[in-house]
Formats: C-alpha cells, structure tokens, sequence
C-alpha cells in the first residue's frame, strides 16, 4: 500500500511539475525576450546570451509608458475600490431583505452579468460623450463603477454570514452602515481579497473599452501602449515584451502581497 501511495504521489507531483512549467514558459520567454539585443529577438537558444536593457531603454524614452503604467494603476485601483463597495452595499441589501421584488430584481442582475460587455459598449460611448468625458480618466472608472459579477459573489458569502451575529448587532442599536464596516467587513476580508484581485486584475487587462474612451498618450493605459508596438509594417517584438514585462510586474506584486488571503478563500469559501 504504500509503494502505491508514494507511486500516486510522484505521479501527482510529475503532472502539477509539468503543467507549472507550461504555465511559467510564456512568462519565463517574455522576461528573456525582452532582455535579448535587437539582433538575436528570434534566437532559440532558452536564454539571451548578451543581455541588453536596449529594448527598455527605447520604450522608455521613445514612448510614455510610466505615465501609460500610472493611468492603469490608477484606473484599476479605483474601479476596484468602487465595485467591491457598490458590490457590498447590494450584496447586503439582498441578503438581509427579502421580498417578492427581491429575487426578481437578483435575477435580473444576473442577466446583465451573461450579456458580453461588448452589446454595451456603444449606448456607454455616447452616455461618456455627453457627459464630456472622453479622454479622461473618470470616463475609464465611473462606467465600471458596478460589478454584477462582484455583487454576485459578495451576495454568496453574505447569504452564509451567521444572521445570529447580525440580529445582535441590531439589537444592540447598530445601523446598517456600522454593521457593514464593523461586523460584516472584518469577517470576509478573504473573500473581498479573493474578489479584489480578480477585479484588479480584470481592470488592469480592460483593452476595448480605453481603446474607445480615450485619444492622448497621456490619458491611455498601458493595453493601449502595448498595441503600439504591432503595426502593419510588423511587431516590434523586443520592445513588445519589454513593454509586457513592465505591465506584468504590477500583477505579480498585487498577488504576492495578497496570495495568503487568497488561497485562504478559495479553501474556505470555493470560489472560482
């Protein structure tokens, strides 16, 4: 029995070894490439065999990519903050009153989370100009401000929130807004850090919608500058993945300052 458990074992761990190694190859290429010298982009050989910071050097200086960095940290972060709180404040509405509009309107909320982002896109250009935001910042956060999918999520974790608890608290005089931030908030933390991320994260990927909203450099986010290294003339491939590592970076330190809660979440909540 137990050669065969350890059998089950070294197979387990041979097939999670590979398919980690599949997953970290892109990313271990995109750092090589981007480190490789102009005439070696296409060499084969699994490592840059004269490393050059010429391809960060020219994205730097030829294009404003800190500046496309700091929009994007800027408009993730915010549209993070405003969803996982509009997601709150409705996910507790849900939860804790219930009447015959109640699952209704959750079902409706519901559809509009199966409608592809795209269907809307248009009546949201022509609310976003008449509201004089194009090429603004605003115009990138406020339209994303809800999250059927946030509310969603949050309305699961908060339906499994003990009402004991709740009731208490209501007893003891508590409103609606303190048991919210002193009660409520404290005791999901790992699932609002599980859904933080996956909305940062989302955020920081969005490329349709800045592509339409904005016009300038300086207003862009750094989706925007990457598709500036692809032309019809070719890609620029050295400065494409220089360009990528950069905007990566952000990503993995967000998950590394987080991944504790996280993991934490997904053993005790199931989300996916």
């Amino acid at each position: 029995m137990r050669a065969e458990s350890l059998a089950a074992r070294l197979r387990s761990h041979a097939l999670l070894t590979t398919l980690s190694l599949v997953a970290i190859l892109p990313l271990y290429w995109m750092f090589v490439t981007a480190l490789r010298a102009p005439n070696e982009i296409f060499s084969t050989v699994p490592w840059p065999e004269n490393p050059s910071l010429a391809n960060f050097t020219y994205i730097l200086g030829g294009v404003p990519i800190l500046r496309m960095l700091w929009n994007t940290l800027v408009v993730a972060t915010l549209t993070t903050a405003a969803q996982l709180i509009t997601a709150l404040l409705a996910a507790y509405a849900f939860a804790r009153w219930k009447n015959r509009w109640s699952q209704a309107l959750f079902a409706l909320l519901t559809v509009t989370w199966l409608i592809p982002a795209q269907v809307v896109m248009v009546p949201g250009y022509l609310l976003v100009t008449r509201l004089d935001m194009l090429d603004t910042l605003a115009g990138l956060v406020i339209p994303h401000a809800a999250s059927a999918f946030a509310i969603i999520v949050l309305y699961q974790t908060l339906r499994a929130f003990p009402t004991e608890l709740i009731e208490a608290a209501v007893v003891d005089g508590a409103g609606h807004l303190r048991i919210l931030h002193s009660l409520i908030v404290p005791n999901i933390k790992p699932a609002l850090a599980s859904l933080a991320i996956l909305l940062f994260i989302s955020s920081w990927n969005d490329y349709f919608w800045p592509l339409l909203v904005t016009r300038s450099q300086e207003s862009a986010v750094i989706q925007i500058g990457l598709q500036m290294f692809m032309t019809q003339e070719g890609n620029q491939w050295g400065p494409l993945m220089a360009a990528s590592s950069l905007a990566s970076l952000p990503l993995l330190a967000v998950y590394l300052v987080l991944q504790k809660r996280i993991v934490d979440s997904f053993l005790r909540s199931g989300l996916k």
